[in-house]
C-alpha cells in the first residue's frame, strides 16, 4: 500500500478520503488556497501545501501546482476526490509522465466516458440504449434553436465536461434556447475551462438511477447496486438513497450488468458511475453519462455494502486485485443521503455565504433503532465562500428499511443546528415527511411538482402543533421561574401551576402547566400531556420526550416570545395570560415594504452582466442582470413592469446580499 497520497481537492472530500487513510495507515498530504488555510483538511492532514489564492482557476486547477506539491512532499500518488481536475485526462496523463499514480481511472477511459458526448457514442456502438439527441458540438444560439426543434421540447442544454449540476439548463421552446443556450456555454467554460455544449431530449416524468461500478487494473469489475437520485434542484442532487424504491431484482440485474460491460469495454479500474434515466411506469431506462471518479453521494452505497470505496480506489490504484466478486455483494438495509447546502430555502435557494457561528450537527452513531453517519469539511467558527460549492455536509442514515432509514434521517435533521448564514435543512427535512416522497412515487421533477412556487416552509400538522405547544410552555415556565427565583420571590410547589394561552403564529391555545424538575404536565383541551427534558436555557436545541415519544425542535429567544423550528415548520411563540393574549390579538399587523420597483441582489457575488438600459422598458419577469456565486450563474428577474430609472453595478462588480443594482420608475 502507498506510504504517502497528495488530496488534489478541498473541503469534504478531502476529509474523507483522510478517513480512510488515517485508518489504513496512509500518510496524508493536502494542498490548499488563501481560503482554505485554516480549513479542517490542513488540519487534519499530515501535511499541507499553499497552492495559490481563493479562485480555483488560481488554485486548485492548475496542474503545475499540484505536480509541485507532489514533488516537494514526496507523495507516491494522488486522488482527485471529485470536481476540478478529477475527471481531466490530460491531467492523469501529466501525473503518470511524472510518475506519479493517479488513483482514479486510466486516461482513456476518462477520456472515453467523461465526456458526454463521446461516452453515448460508445455506448451507442455497444448496444446500449441512449436519450434521442444532438451528438455533435453546437457552435451558435441559432443552431442550437434549430436541433432543439428537430429533437421535439423539451430539450436539455449541457455541458460536455459537466458535472455536480453545473452548466445544465432544460428549455421548453426557442427562447428558453437562446436564453439558456448561452448561458451554459458561460457557465462551461468558467467551472470546467470547457465550453463545448450538445443536446438531447428531455424524458418527461423521469428517474435519475445511477449505478456504483468497481473494476481493477486486472480485467476484473463488479457494480455495487444502484442509487436512488431523482430528488433535484436545478439539477443538482439534494436527496439520494439507495437501493432504489423503483427497481425490482430483475431490473437491477439488467442495469448493474448493463454498466459493467460498458466499463470493461474502456477497461475501466476504479470506482465510478454509470448513470440512467429511468422511466417510472414500464421501468425502462436510457444510459445518461459515465462520472469517472467518485461520486458525492457514494456513501449511501457504503452503508448498504459494507464497503469502503476511496480504500478500494487506493487498493486499485497500487495494483491489487479485486478481492469482492459480483456473487459476495448483497444489499443491507437502506441508507438516505440530505447534502445541507448554504442556501436560503425560503428565498429561492439562493446561495448563503457567511460564517458558521454555530456548527452543531447530530451525533454519529446509533440513533432511534438506525445509524447516523456525518460527511462534512467545516467547523464551527468556519467561513463558507462564494468561490466554492456551497455544500456545507452530507448527513446519511441507515435503516433496516426505507421507512426506518427515512424515520432516522427526519430525526437527526431535526438535532442539525447552524447559525451565521442560511441552510436548506428546514427544506430537506419537510419533504422527508411529505406522503409523496414517502411512497416512493418519485421523479426527478418533483421538486418542481410539490413546490411550485418555491418553499415557504409547511403548515404544522396536528402532532407537530402539539409539540411546539407544549414546548413553548414548559421554556416559558421555566424562564418564569427562574426570574422568581433571581428575584428572590422563591416558589412553593403549588405555585408551580400555571393558566396560560400559547400563542403559535395565528393560533391561540389555552393551556395549564404544572412544572417539575426537568419534567412537566400540560393539559389542553382537557387532555394532560408529559414533557420530559434536561433543557436549560442557552441551548438551541430543545430535546427531550413528549408522552415518552422522543423530539428536538430547534429553539431561538427572541425579544418577544421565541421561535420553534421543526421539519419546515417555523413559529413565533408567545406564552401570556389570558388578558395579555386578548389584547395581542388586536395588534394591526406590520406592512411589508415594497421591493417590487428595486432589483436588489440577494446573495454577496459578481456581477457578470447587466440586461437593459436606461430608460428601458422592462416587463415582469424579464431578466435584468445575472449574478454569479458559488459556481452557478443566477438570472435576476424584475418582479414587476417599469422604465429603469438607474443602474448601479456593471459587468465585474463585486455585490454584497441586498445590494440595490437597478432601480425602476
Amino acid at each position: 500500500m502507498f506510504k504517502k497520497i497528495l488530496i488534489a481537492n478541498r473541503g469534504e472530500i478531502a476529509v474523507r478520503v483522510i478517513k480512510t487513510c488515517k485508518r489504513l495507515g496512509v500518510k496524508t498530504v493536502v494542498v490548499y488556497s488563501d481560503a482554505d488555510a485554516d480549513s479542517m483538511a490542513v488540519e487534519m492532514a499530515d501535511e499541507a501545501v499553499h497552492i495559490g489564492p481563493s479562485a480555483a482557476s488560481e488554485s486548485y486547477l492548475v496542474m503545475d501546482k499540484i505536480v509541485d506539491a507532489v514533488k516537494q512532499t514526496g507523495a507516491e500518488a494522488v486522488h482527485p476526490g471529485f470536481g476540478f481536475l478529477s475527471e481531466n485526462p490530460a491531467f492523469a496523463e501529466r501525473l503518470k509522465k511524472e510518475k506519479i499514480v493517479f488513483i482514479g481511472p486510466n486516461a482513456h477511459a476518462i477520456e472515453a466516458m467523461g465526456d458526454k458526448i463521446s461516452s453515448k457514442k460508445l455506448a451507442a456502438e455497444a448496444g446500449v440504449s441512449t436519450v434521442p439527441g444532438h451528438m455533435g458540438l453546437i457552435e451558435s444560439t441559432k443552431e442550437a434553436v434549430k436541433i432543439s426543434k428537430d429533437i421535439g421540447y423539451p430539450v436539455m442544454i449541457k455541458a460536455s465536461a459537466g458535472g455536480g449540476g453545473k452548466g445544465i439548463r432544460v428549455a421548453a421552446n426557442d427562447k428558453e434556447v437562446e436564453e439558456g443556450f448561452p448561458a451554459v456555454k458561460a457557465e462551461a467554460k468558467s467551472s470546467f475551462g470547457d465550453d463545448r455544449v450538445f443536446i438531447e431530449k428531455f424524458i418527461l416524468n423521469p428517474r435519475h438511477i445511477e449505478i456504483q461500478v468497481l473494476g481493477d487494473k486486472h480485467g476484473n469489475c463488479v457494480y455495487l447496486f444502484e442509487r436512488e437520485c431523482s430528488i433535484q434542484r436545478r439539477n443538482q442532487k439534494v436527496i439520494e438513497e439507495a437501493p432504489s424504491p423503483l427497481l425490482d431484482e430483475a431490473t437491477r440485474k439488467k442495469m448493474g450488468e448493463q454498466a459493467v460491460a460498458l466499463a470493461k469495454a474502456v477497461d475501466y479500474d476504479s470506482a465510478g458511475t454509470v448513470e440512467f434515466v429511468a422511466s417510472g411506469v414500464d421501468k425502462s431506462f436510457y444510459f445518461l453519462e459515465m462520472n469517472t471518479r467518485l461520486q458525492v453521494e457514494h456513501p449511501v452505497t457504503e452503508m448498504i455494502s459494507g464497503v469502503d470505496l476511496v480504500e478500494q480506489m487506493l487498493r486499485v490504484a497500487y495494483g491489487e486485485k479485486l478481492k469482492i466478486k459480483q456473487s459476495d455483494l448483497k444489499i443491507n438495509g437502506w441508507a438516505v443521503e440530505s447534502r445541507v447546502y448554504a442556501e436560503d430555502p425560503y428565498r429561492k435557494f439562493l446561495p448563503s455565504i457567511g460564517r458558521l457561528k454555530r456548527f452543531h450537527p447530530p451525533m454519529e452513531g446509533p440513533l432511534n433503532g438506525g445509524t447516523v453517519r456525518l460527511d462534512s469539511g467545516v467547523r464551527e467558527g468556519d467561513e463558507i465562500s462564494m468561490f466554492y460549492d456551497p455544500m456545507i455536509a452530507k448527513l446519511i442514515t441507515h435503516g433496516k428499511d426505507r421507512d426506518q432509514a427515512l424515520d432516522v434521517q427526519a430525526a437527526a435533521l431535526d438535532r442539525f443546528h447552524i447559525e451565521g448564514i442560511q441552510d436548506n435543512i428546514p427544506f430537506v427535512a419537510a419533504v422527508m415527511d411529505e406522503a409523496r416522497f414517502r411512497s416512493g412515487d418519485i421523479t426527478t421533477a418533483y421538486i418542481k411538482d410539490e413546490f411550485p412556487d418555491g418553499f415557504e416552509g409547511v403548515p404544522a400538522t396536528d402532532y407537530q402543533t402539539l409539540l411546539l405547544t407544549a414546548s413553548a410552555a414548559y421554556v416559558h415556565g421555566l424562564f418564569a421561574r427562574r426570574a422568581e427565583q433571581i428575584s428572590g420571590r422563591m416558589t412553593e410547589p403549588g405555585e408551580q401551576r400555571r393558566d396560560w394561552v400559547v400563542i403559535l403564529g395565528d393560533e391561540h391555545q389555552d393551556i395549564e402547566l404544572e412544572l417539575g424538575d426537568g419534567e412537566a404536565t400540560i393539559t389542553i383541551d382537557g387532555t394532560d400531556h408529559t414533557l420530559v427534558t434536561d433543557w436549560h436555557p442557552g441551548t438551541r436545541l430543545f430535546e427531550g420526550f413528549l408522552d415518552g415519544e422522543p423530539f428536538a425542535v430547534k429553539f431561538s429567544d427572541k425579544t418577544e416570545g421565541y421561535v420553534f423550528r421543526h421539519r419546515g415548520v417555523s413559529v413565533r411563540a408567545l406564552v401570556c395570560t389570558p388578558l395579555t393574549a386578548s389584547l395581542h390579538s388586536r395588534l394591526p399587523e406590520k406592512p411589508k415594504p415594497d421591493t417590487s420597483k428595486l432589483i436588489i441582489s440577494p446573495m454577496p457575488g459578481l456581477v457578470v452582466s447587466v440586461d437593459v438600459e436606461m430608460g428601458q422598458t422592462v416587463e415582469e419577469g424579464e431578466a435584468v442582470c445575472i449574478v454569479e456565486a458559488m459556481k452557478m450563474q443566477n438570472i435576476i428577474r424584475a418582479e414587476a413592469t417599469g422604465v429603469v430609472k438607474a443602474i448601479n453595478v456593471g459587468a465585474g462588480d463585486s455585490v454584497a446580499a441586498d445590494e440595490i443594482m437597478v432601480e425602476f420608475e
